[in-house]
């Protein structure tokens, strides 16, 4: 387990039944990052993954 792992599972367990927007988690993590610039990279990490999560099944459809 990586300790990254418990402040995922707090999320999970304080906002897991919530819904929220892209929007609205981009604009928190730009409100993070404004607080923490240390942050940055990582943060911009996280969103170019999470943005580009759909590009993988695209390429795989066309190796197929």
């Amino acid at each position: 387990m990586y300790f990254t792992d418990r402040g995922i599972e707090e999320l999970e367990k304080r906002r897991g039944e919530e819904e929220v927007t892209f929007e609205w988690l981009a604009e928190q993590l730009r409100t993070f990052v404004d607080l923490n610039p240390d942050f940055e990279v990582p943060v911009e990490r996280l969103a170019t993954w999470l943005a580009r999560l759909d590009d993988e099944d695209d390429e795989d459809d066309e190796d197929a």
